[in-house]
C-alpha cells in the first residue's frame, strides 16, 4: 500500500472486538459496536504552527490506539477498510 497522509492526519486499522463475552454469551454481528481501538498504519509529517515550524507527531505507525466513537473517515485501499483521522480525533496509546 503506497498511501502517505498529510499533515497531522493519521491512517488506522481497526481491531475487532470479541465475539463473545467474558460469561461465554456469543455476540451477533447486528448487536457489536464498531471498535474504538485501533493500529497506526501510516502518519503525516505533522502540522504546522502559524511561524512555519513542524510539530512533531505524537504517535508512529505500529502503536495501538484508543478514538472516539464517531472519529475519522471511513475509506477502503487496496480492498480494506481503514479509517483517516486527525491526531487529535486520537484519545491515547495503549502500552
Amino acid at each position: 500500500m503506497a498511501f502517505k497522509p498529510l499533515h497531522d492526519r493519521v491512517l488506522v486499522r481497526r481491531i475487532e472486538g470479541e465475539d463473545k463475552t467474558k460469561g461465554g454469551l456469543i455476540i451477533p454481528d447486528t448487536a457489536k459496536e464498531k471498535p474504538a481501538e485501533a493500529e497506526v498504519v501510516a502518519v503525516g509529517p505533522g502540522a504546522r504552527k502559524d511561524s512555519g515550524e513542524l510539530i512533531e507527531m505524537s504517535v508512529k505507525a505500529g502503536d495501538r490506539i484508543m478514538f472516539g466513537k464517531w472519529s475519522g473517515t471511513e475509506i477502503k485501499l487496496d480492498g480494506e477498510d481503514l479509517l483517516i483521522m486527525k491526531e487529535s480525533d486520537i484519545l491515547g496509546i495503549l502500552a
